[in-house]
């Protein structure tokens, strides 16, 4: 009866015109409450994310500020913004470590001049307190291998440890710098290096890094007690000493000392034949 009757057609009617405009309300209350979280969530990132990027950005210590300094005035141009290396000129120092800087820098290899099959040694370009500010930068930005502090040489009165060295230095590196420490040629125009102007710093820089052609000597391969009787050996017998067997020949290696031989050594020997055979 009251679903026919005019009034009740009026109140369906109205019921119907009334759902379209709750549901937009609903809706348009969704969108309302969607947008005041979302500018709720901004703001709380606006004011608390400066402080959060600020906590994970690394603190350099007052070396490394410095070294940052020199770092971007000479060597940026080719390692690229925080060291990380510019295609094509320089190779990223992130994880090279201290060591390696110090080895390139103090021997004059870096900044380099120019392309070569390998970086020469030349006058260094930086003091040792500037190269010590570079190397501290480079590790607190990417960490890596450094050099210890302290004596990086074997006790002086310690004869054993200077001859366990020799031996080290012979299995080792004598391959490639000679016995006598003088270096020799490699292949593509490369060359292991003469010893006799590397400091105790260097040699043990150089054994941690392996600069250039030259293999790794990891504490695993090389203990830090080993490298300081290799340094030992270098510094007091081939460079101290310089030839305590006798006459060095040039110290150019074998190829001296078998002319030597055959020159004088069978010369000598065929004369004193003749004489023998002379005499009787």
């Amino acid at each position: 009866m009251t679903s026919d009757t005019p009034g009740g057609l009026m109140a369906r009617l109205r019921r119907r015109r009334s759902q379209p405009r709750g549901r937009v309300r609903r809706r348009l209350g969704t969108v309302v409450r969607l947008t005041l979280a979302l500018t709720l969530a901004g703001g709380v990132y606006a004011v608390f994310a400066p402080g959060l990027s600020a906590d994970d950005t690394p603190q350099l210590s007052t070396a490394a500020e410095e070294g940052k300094a020199l770092f971007d005035q000479s060597c940026l141009s080719c390692h690229g913004r925080n060291a990380q290396g510019v295609p094509g000129r320089g190779p990223s120092l992130i994880g090279v470590g201290a060591a390696a800087v110090e080895f390139q820098v103090s021997t004059g290899r870096m900044p380099l001049a120019r392309q070569e099959a390998q970086a020469p040694r030349k006058p260094a370009v930086f003091d040792d307190d500037q190269t010590r500010q570079l190397a501290q930068y480079i590790q607190e930005l990417g960490g890596g291998p450094q050099v210890p502090d302290g004596d990086l040489r074997a006790p002086a009165s310690d004869d054993e440890a200077i001859a366990r060295g020799g031996d080290l230095f012979r299995i080792n590196c004598s391959a490639c710098h000679a016995f006598s420490g003088g270096g020799g040629a490699l292949s593509s125009g490369k060359y292991a290096p003469p010893l006799n102007e590397a400091t105790d710093r260097q040699l043990y820089s150089a054994m941690l890094t392996g600069p250039q052609n030259m293999p790794v000597f990891g504490d695993n391969q090389l203990t830090p007690e080993q490298k300081k009787e290799v340094i030992s050996y270098v510094q007091e017998s081939l460079n101290k000493d310089k030839d305590p067997g006798g006459w060095g020949l040039g110290r150019f290696g074998p190829v001296t000392e078998g002319l030597a031989i055959f020159l004088v050594g069978i010369v000598a020997l065929v004369f004193a034949a003749l004489w023998i055979a002379g005499k009787s």
